[in-house]
């Protein structure tokens, strides 16, 4: 089983900065109370990524850069001592447990927007995370604190690693089949008395699979018959499946006291794909997701028909541009990343665009399923 890194946890409240680093950076406008912030641009969605996106070394180039990164990052650290340790010098294995890259990637994230809206980029109009990346865009949108968001995540990374023991869950990325497709296959399998879930919807032909280590070989074999590619994806657990029921229930404690605030941007959740304007509503969402299916498909395809264009990945790595390429293919999007100093003032130069150019894959994407699927 894996162990987290020993971060240590000073309890609730800690790590509180007020005003909220992230939400409300030097020279950022204030919330309007509507969910749109003042001075936003409808055209324009910050997205934040999920798990696998992770890497020794992530933001420390933000927090050199930029007053506000090393603020969002510096509250971070003080709610769970020990991670910029653990997010500049790893060890990269010790950073890839679900425990410890969760919070990893939220303070990662926020601090890419923070020193976004520093370097007087207009903010998002909406906001959407894949999976973890959801409570990354809370702590944008001003709803949720990073000390509070960082904590809470730690408390699910924890529960979703110890829900399943080692080596009896999987999870694989189906490439080069329709969401029809695969979903035919895993009723078929749950029909044997097989335990499998579609877990991630994350391109048109790219379907993340979750369940019993025998559910998702038994649809691998049925989805590689039918034309399909199936990837095994190296993960600890079988994440956004109905085995993760028990993390679901850990969660919950931690959810129902958190303080969420009034969102000052509009938020698309995973579980419906639609905009979710109540705090509350959110928090059940929250918690519907650990068993849900990431409708990230739909999820682009709702921020594209509310009149985006212009989509900034802000965190580490860069799977998400790729998705948004493979899903508004032949389109009027531009996607981009926002990982560094540099991908911070592309993201500024680009939301100052009149005109997006047409969306595609990023230059080098491939279809290969354990660089780009995310869990």
């Amino acid at each position: 089983m894996d162990r987290p890194h020993p971060v240590a946890d000073p309890g609730p409240g800690a790590g509180r900065v007020t005003p909220d680093p992230v939400s409300a950076p030097t020279g950022a406008s204030a919330p309007t109370g509507t969910g749109v912030p003042t001075g936003s641009d409808p055209s324009f969605a910050a997205l934040f990524p999920g798990q696998g996106s992770q890497a020794v070394g992530m933001a420390r180039a933000l927090y050199d850069a930029s007053p506000a990164a090393r603020a969002a990052l510096d509250a971070a650290e003080m709610a769970l001592p020990g991670l910029l340790e653990l997010m500049w010098r790893g060890p990269a294995e010790t950073l890839q447990l679900t425990a410890n890259q969760q919070p990893a990637l939220v303070a990662a994230g926020a601090a890419a927007y923070a020193a976004y809206l520093e370097a007087g980029g207009p903010p998002a109009r909406y906001v959407a995370g894949h999976s973890l990346g959801e409570f990354t865009a809370l702590v944008a949108t001003g709803a949720l604190a990073i000390g509070d968001a960082v904590r809470l995540v730690r408390a699910r990374g924890e529960a979703m690693q110890t829900a399943v023991p080692e080596g009896e869950g999987a999870m694989a990325a189906i490439l080069k089949l329709g969401r029809h497709e695969v979903e035919a296959a895993v009723d078929a399998v749950r029909a044997e008395g097989l335990v499998v879930d579609v877990a991630n919807l994350n391109a048109p032909q790219q379907t993340v699979i979750s369940g019993s280590a025998a559910g998702v070989a038994a649809a691998s074999e049925r989805l590689k018959s039918a034309g399909g590619r199936a990837v095994p994806l190296k993960v600890s657990a079988p994440f956004h499946c109905r085995l993760m029921r028990p993390a679901a229930d850990a969660l919950r404690p931690h959810l129902a006291i958190v303080e969420l605030r009034p969102f000052a941007a509009r938020l698309v959740a995973n579980v419906t794909a639609e905009v979710v304007e109540d705090p509350e509503a959110e928090r059940g969402l929250l918690l519907e997701q650990v068993t849900a299916p990431v409708r990230w498909v739909e999820t682009l395809e709702r921020l594209h028909a509310l009149g985006v264009r212009r989509f900034v990945e802000f965190g580490s790595g860069s799977v998400l541009t790729g998705l948004v390429g493979r899903t508004l293919v032949g389109g009027d999007a531009l996607a981009l990343a926002a990982a560094d100093p540099d991908g911070v003032a592309a993201a500024v130069r680009a939301t100052a665009r009149p005109t997006p150019a047409p969306s595609t894959a990023p230059e080098g994407a491939t279809d290969d399923a354990q660089e780009e699927a995310t869990a």
